[in-house]
């Protein structure tokens, strides 16, 4: 038995949902090509960036599909605004179990559309498909920046000044939130706000758009952070061959998160191991430092130093007391053994 208003042809779901995302993009051909056609400006190089998500993984498979396709975009626009790149088209690759219903091809549309307009993009192309598993969408964000200027996450010295902008485990206490409002509220007595706060910060992130400029005046290195500030530092630690040194009590926190984490000492260092952010770390040498912050606040975003880049030993987190802290799980690892559940997100 067909079901009512599902689409009935691959054609019909480009040119009648996703062709007009491609409407203000002249290379993207109206989606009628193979390819689509870019070219960078004078003076530009592009910084490519692809990921994706998929049901059960990084979203729940209910979820609406406005948030759905808000989130796919974000997470890759994400990742160009630590490397300082102007996003500037993507690509879009979608596979269905089975064939989406109009309606939610159409609020799915709707939220890229919302998405795109925020993010300063539009669509250039892509591919749909229908195949066993979950629902997934990927995405490949092209962005632009100056020849030479991408800021790399390689390229952190001992000495620099570790900066996080916004505040840190909203979101994986968004997620809890999420799957089970009446739960959260009861366990962490927080008001309609609070919890309203939280679920949005974990359905719908906000990529750090105004940051651009700073980072690209000011930052040695920097990255999104994706799966929880100390896997994500240690990564651009790695790659720079250096370590870091943090401080607990310097780790910005939102009321609501606060609120919780003074409640409840199990959610103590979600800041620290809470993925799904979506925030920037930065390394700043101390000169700049005042500098950096002052530009980020004029762009409307609160930076933070927690900490520092040091020669070597890994990265450490000092508690009020100066001692190190002795954590577990350092984020979210898509290949660990075990997991905590659905959608705890890279």
């Amino acid at each position: 038995m067909t079901r009512v208003g599902v689409i009935d042809s691959e054609e019909g779901l480009i040119q009648g949902f996703l062709a007009p995302l491609a409407a203000d993009a002249p290379g993207a051909l109206g989606l009628a090509d193979d390819c689509a056609l870019l070219a960078p400006l004078a003076g530009q190089e592009f910084v490519l960036k692809t990921d994706a998500v998929a049901a059960g993984v990084h979203f729940l498979s209910d979820d609406a599909p406005a948030d759905i396709a808000w989130k796919a975009l974000a997470v890759n626009v994400s990742d160009l605004v630590a490397k300082g790149a102007v996003p500037v088209g993507y690509l879009m690759s979608l596979s269905f179990p089975e064939a989406p219903t109009r309606r939610w091809m159409q609020e799915f549309a709707d939220g890229l559309c919302e998405a795109q307009r925020r993010f300063g993009m539009a669509l250039l192309g892509g591919d749909t498909d229908r195949r066993e598993g979950p629902l997934s969408i990927t995405i490949a964000a092209i962005g632009r920046v100056a020849r030479g200027r991408m800021v790399r996450r390689a390229t952190a010295k001992p000495g620099d000044v570790v900066l996080v902008s916004g505040t840190l485990g909203d979101a994986a206490l968004g997620l809890l939130v999420h799957e089970d409002r009446k739960r959260a509220r009861s366990a962490w007595k927080l008001d309609q706000a609070g919890l309203d706060f939280l679920e949005r910060r974990y359905l719908r992130p906000e990529p750090r758009l105004t940051l651009i400029g700073p980072l690209l005046a000011h930052a040695s290195a920097a990255m999104d952070l994706s799966d929880g500030l100390l896997k994500d530092l240690d990564r651009m630690c790695r790659a720079s061959g250096v370590g870091a040194r943090l401080m607990e009590g310097r780790i910005p926190y939102s009321r609501p998160a606060r609120q919780v984490i003074e409640r409840l000492e199990p959610w103590r260092w979600i800041g620290l191991s809470g993925g799904d952010d979506y925030e920037v770390v930065a390394a700043v040498p101390p000169r700049k430092v005042e500098r950096f912050v002052a530009a980020a606040g004029r762009a409307g975003v609160t930076v933070t130093p927690i900490g520092e880049i040091v020669a070597e030993g890994g990265v450490s987190v000092l508690g009020d007391d100066g001692r190190p802290l002795t954590l577990g799980q350092l984020g979210y690892d898509h290949f660990a053994r075990s997991r905590s559940g659905p959608a705890r997100r890279r």
